[in-house]
């Protein structure tokens, strides 16, 4: 299966690296590469890709504010932040928008196709720093999380590990399950725990 791909990113050096890249990978193709989010929010719908690489910093409208309203437009398109900043302020406010996963900009090559692969799946690619910061993060709240008591022991497993920042493949071989069931497990604990995304079960798991 081919994973389209359409990419935000003003900065015409990298837009064109970035397309280069997935063009010459197999089982990826860039449909379509903007320098703003105004071109991008314009043409995207029609366009459809699977998987959109937005950068956060672009002229006028910000990448945030493009993932929040391309999400309106198509609620099933993935949106992974490629980006030079760490910053938490930005990482939460792109997440909240709407984002399936954050990267920064030196992620290497096949990481980037890696994570490209992960968030059409389903799943939450996030550079390890910026994983942690989540992390840490919700480890200040201290709300319980009472429906986490509906969850069996090895859904509790999956979401501990999911709340470190393991990716699924990461999950299935730390468990020794397979990587169909440990997406079995996430959909039970997203039923069980009242949400609709990595995030929100990591925020539960850790408000405790």
């Amino acid at each position: 299966m081919t994973i389209n791909v359409s990419i935000v990113e003003d900065d015409s050096r990298i837009r064109e690296s970035l397309a280069v890249l997935i063009n010459g990978s197999q089982n990826f193709r860039c449909i379509s590469a903007y320098p703003t989010a105004e071109e991008a929010l314009e043409e995207l719908a029609l366009k459809k890709p699977d998987v959109v690489l937005m950068d956060v910093n672009l002229p006028n409208m910000s990448g945030i504010e493009c993932v929040r309203q391309l999400k309106a437009l198509m609620p099933k398109v993935q949106i992974l932040m490629l980006t030079m900043y760490e910053d938490d302020d930005l990482v939460f406010q792109a997440l909240m928008a709407g984002a399936s996963g954050y990267l920064v900009k030196r992620t290497s090559p096949a990481e980037l196709l890696a994570a490209i692969e992960e968030v059409h799946s389903g799943a939450s690619p996030m550079s390890g720093k910026i994983a942690r910061t989540v992390v840490e993060y919700f480890h200040k709240l201290h709300r319980a999380a009472p429906e986490q008591e509906h969850l069996s022991r090895r859904e509790q497993e999956v979401l501990e590990l999911l709340a470190k920042g393991y990716r699924y493949k990461e999950i299935a071989d730390a468990l020794s399950i397979g990587f169909e069931t440990v997406r079995s497990h996430l959909k039970n604990i997203y039923d069980k725990l009242h949400v609709r995304s990595r995030t929100e079960a990591v925020v539960k798991f850790l408000r405790k």
